[in-house]
C-alpha cells in the first residue's frame, strides 16, 4: 500500500501514521528537537566542554548562547520555519552554532562540501531555495566568497552570504551577525518537521535532496547510543565532514543528545589525530578505510596503542577484513567494526560489537540495528541468499525534495531500496557485495558517474566515455575514464582535468586514470557493460580473449 504524504512548512513528506506512532511509543522518535534537549543541558550542567576544534572549546553554555543569538537574527531577517539556511564549512566550531542555531529557528539545515564548486554550489542553493549560506572567507587557499559572486550571479534568488574567519566587503560578517543581539522569539518547533536536506550523489547524474526530521536524526542517535557503547562522558574524534550524514550526526547531535564531548578535526591528519586522542582521552572515532588505514599506521609510529579508543566503525568503501583484524589487535581495548549505511537510512547495520568476535567484525557489515532489512531480486522477490537490501526503520529518510525521485526508490511496504546488493551470513549479518547503482566511493565521498560523463562527452578530444570505479589501497576506489577517442586524439588526466577545473567541478570527481579503447562494450540495447568494462581494464589479458 503507497504511503500517504503530509506538507510540513511547504515541505512534502512520505508519511504513514501508524508506523509513527510505533516508533513515538518506543522512543525512537523521542518527541522532542535537540534544541529541547539542549536548554535542559543549559540548566544542569553549563559550563561542561562540549565542542572542542584547532581554535577553541565551546562550553554549553557558549554553544546554547551563541546558538539562540543566532536563531533570533535568523527571525529577525524574517527567516520561518522551513526555510533553508546552507552551511558550507570544514569541520569548524561554528557550524555546530549555526546548525543548533537552525533547530532553534526551525530551520531547515543544508550542508555542503567545502570542496564543491561554483557548479554544484548554484545546483543546491537554487533546487532548496536556499535564503542564506555560511563560508569561509578562504580555505585550503581556495576564496569562497569570490565563488559566491559568481554563484549569486547565475541563481534564480541570490542568497545572503556570511562569511566565517575574515571580513569581507559587500558580504556579511559572522561575527557582526552573532553581536547583534536581537529579542525576537524563537519558535516551537515541530520534531515531525524537516531539519536537513542532504545532497546525495545518484545513477541520474542529478544529485537528490535527502530528507530528514528531527525524529528521524534523533533515530539514527539512538541507534549509535545503544549499539557503540557510547556513554555520557565519552569523546568523539570527528575528521568524517560535517557535510556528510555520518560527520554530521558525530558532530551536531551526539553531543546533545548522547552526552559526549566532540573533537573536530579540520583537516585529516593522522598524525595530529594520535596526539589529539592523546591529549583529549577521545573513545569513539567512525570514517572511512584510509582513516582506519592511517591512524593505525600513525599510531604504529608514535608507539600508542590508543588505549582509550573503544570503537572504531569503519564503513563509506571498500574495507578489507585484514584491516579490522590488524587494528584490532594493535588497538587492544577496541572494537573494530565495518557497519553499512547511507544518507538516507543512516547506518542500516550497527555493526558487529560483540567482543572478541573478530570474524564477524573483520568479514561481514554487522546485523541490522533498529532497523529491519530484507534482501531481494531483480522481481522484487524476497531472498535469503543474496539479493538488493531494502531496508526500514525509524532513520529512514521521509522522502525526496523532489518527489519525482521517489519513483522506484520504496516498495509497496515503505522500505527503502538501497541499490547496495548483499548477502546473508550465519542467517543476520549482511556482507555488501557490491552496487546495484553505479557510485564509485572515493575516500568516503560519492561521485556519480554519469555526472561526469556527461560533462566530459563535450571534450574534443572525446568520442565515448565510461567512468568506472577501480579498488585502490589509498582511497578504496578511484575513478577511472575509458575513453573512445575522437580521431587524431590521444586525451590524457591532464586534459580532463584541465576541462572539468574549468567547469568548478570538484577535484574529487575528476578520474585519476584514463584508459584509451577502439570501442566500449555494450549490449544489445546499446547500453555500456560497465562490469564486464571494469572487469577488462582490471585484467587485461580478458580483454584479450574477449576480443
Amino acid at each position: 500500500m503507497a504511503e500517504a504524504r503530509r506538507e510540513i512548512h511547504g515541505w512534502s513528506l512520505r508519511w504513514d501514521e501508524a508506523r509513527a506512532a510505533a516508533y513515538r511509543a518506543d522512543g525512537t522518535w523521542p518527541g522532542e528537537t535537540a534544541g529541547d534537549v539542549a536548554l535542559r543541558l543549559l540548566a544542569a550542567d553549563p559550563e561542561r566542554i562540549i565542542v572542542v576544534d584547532e581554535q577553541r572549546s565551546l562550553t554549553v553554555r557558549a554553544l546554547v548562547g551563541e546558538a539562540q543569538d543566532l536563531a533570533r537574527a535568523f527571525v529577525a531577517r524574517g527567516l520561518k520555519p522551513g526555510d533553508v539556511v546552507s552551511i558550507m564549512l570544514p569541520n569548524w566550531h561554528e557550524a555546530t552554532v549555526i546548525y543548533l542555531a537552525a533547530t532553534f529557528a526551525g530551520l531547515v539545515a543544508n550542508l555542503i562540501l567545502p570542496n564543491y564548486r561554483n557548479s554544484e554550489v548554484i545546483f543546491t542553493l537554487d533546487d532548496c531555495g536556499s535564503r542564506m549560506i555560511f563560508v569561509p572567507a578562504l580555505f585550503r587557499k581556495f576564496d569562497y566568497v569570490e565563488m559566491m559572486r559568481d554563484v549569486n550571479a547565475k541563481l534564480r534568488t541570490p542568497v545572503e552570504v556570511v562569511v566565517l574567519r575574515g571580513d569581507v566587503p559587500g558580504a556579511t560578517s559572522y561575527a557582526a551577525l552573532l553581536a547583534e543581539r536581537h529579542d525576537a522569539a524563537l519558535p516551537k518547533v515541530d520534531p515531525d518537521s524537516v531539519k536537513m536536506v542532504m545532497y546525495t550523489s545518484g545513477t541520474s547524474g542529478r544529485a537528490k535532496g535527502v530528507l530528514h526530521s528531527h525524529n528521524t536524526i534523533a533515530a539514527a542517535v539512538t541507534q549509535i547510543h545503544r549499539y557503540w557503547y557510547v556513554e555520557a562522558g565519552d569523546c568523539f574524534f570527528v575528521p568524517s565532514p560535517i557535510s556528510h550524514i555520518g560527520g554530521s550526526l558525530y558532530a551536531f547531535e551526539l553531543p546533545l543528545l548522547a552526552g559526549t564531548k566532540v573533537v573536530l578535526q579540520e583537516a585529516w591528519e593522522p598524525d595530529a589525530a594520535v596526539a589529539a586522542f592523546e591529549k583529549y582521552g577521545c573513545t569513539h572515532m567512525a570514517g572511512a578505510t584510509p582513516f582506519l588505514q592511517q591512524l593505525l599506521a600513525a599510531a604504529a609510529k608514535a608507539g600508542t596503542r590508543l588505549p582509550r579508543l573503544k570503537v572504531f566503525i569503519c564503513g563509506g568503501a571498500s574495507v578489507p577484513a585484514s584491516l579490522i583484524r590488524d587494528a584490532a589487535a594493535q588497538f587492544e581495548n577496541c572494537i573494530v567494526s565495518r557497519v553499512f549505511g547511507c544518507t538516507e537510512v543512516p547506518m542500516i547495520t550497527a555493526g558487529s560489537m560483540a567482543r572478541g568476535d573478530i570474524a564477524h567484525a573483520a568479514e561481514t557489515d554487522g546485523k541490522p540495528g533498529l532497523c529491519s532489512v530484507k534482501l531481494i531480486d531483480k522481481d522484487g522477490q524476497i531472498v535469503t541468499d543474496e539479493g538488493e537490501v531494502c531496508a526500514i526503520g525509524p532513520q529512514t529518510l521521509l522522502g525526496y525534495l523532489r518527489p519525482e525521485d521517489e519513483e522506484g526508490r520504496f516498495d509497496a511496504d515503505g522500505y527503502f531500496i538501497t541499490g547496495d546488493l548483499a548477502k546473508l551470513v550465519d542467517g543476520e549479518y549482511l556482507v555488501i557485495t557490491g552496487r546495484a547503482k553505479d557510485i564509485i566511493i572515493r575516500n568516503g565521498e560519492n561521485i556519480a558517474p554519469k555526472e561526469v560523463e556527461d560533462m566530459l562527452i563535450e571534450h574534443p578530444a572525446i568520442a565515448e566515455i565510461s567512468i568506472v570505479g577501480l579498488p585502490d589501497a589509498r582511497t578504496g576506489e578511484l575513478a577511472c575514464a575509458v575513453i573512445v577517442p575522437a580521431p587524431g586524439q590521444v586525451p590524457g588526466v591532464a586534459d580532463l582535468r584541465d576541462f572539468l577545473n574549468a567547469r568548478n567541478v570538484a577535484k574529487f570527481k575528476i578520474p585519476e586514470r584514463v584508459e584509451l579503447r577502439a570501442s566500449l562494450p555494450r549490449n544489445a540495447a546499446g547500453k555500456v557493460l560497465k562490469n564486464v568494462l571494469r572487469d577488462m581494464v582490471l585484467n587485461p589479458a580478458l580483454e584479450k580473449a574477449e576480443g
